[in-house]
């Protein structure tokens, strides 16, 4: 039965990762909170999970003509640099630091989106 459970937080995440959103932003919280398991699994598990994802992505993007390389590699060299240098302060903060600065990031993330929202209305 815990299968399933892990099933479903992955179709979540996917939905949401085919949409554009980040998969993570429900995958983490859904691994965290309801399946146990712990700030850093659960973000490993989310890359884990986003690298097949991504390809796809990328795959359907790259036939409808959406993907201009020269403009990516300019996005694609900071954001490698910067994962890496995430990844080590990842690893050297606490679980429970974590899990509250991922949840500050959601918060801050959330209150964005609504603000963008009613600034187009």
């Amino acid at each position: 039965m815990e299968f399933l459970y892990f099933a479903l937080a992955g179709a979540a995440g996917g939905v949401l990762g085919g949409m554009g959103m980040g998969g993570g932003t429900i995958l983490i919280p859904l691994l965290g909170i309801f399946l146990n398991v712990a700030q850093h699994q659960a973000q490993a598990l989310n890359l884990i999970a986003f690298l097949p994802m991504a390809v796809v992505a990328l795959v359907i993007h790259f036939k409808n003509g959406l993907v201009e390389w020269k403009k990516a590699i300019f996005v694609i060299v900071p954001a490698l640099l910067f994962a890496v240098l995430g990844c080590f302060a990842a690893e050297k903060t606490g679980g429970d630091a974590l899990r509250r600065i991922f949840g500050g990031f959601l918060i801050a993330l959330s209150a964005f989106q609504f603000i963008s929202a009613l600034k187009t209305e």
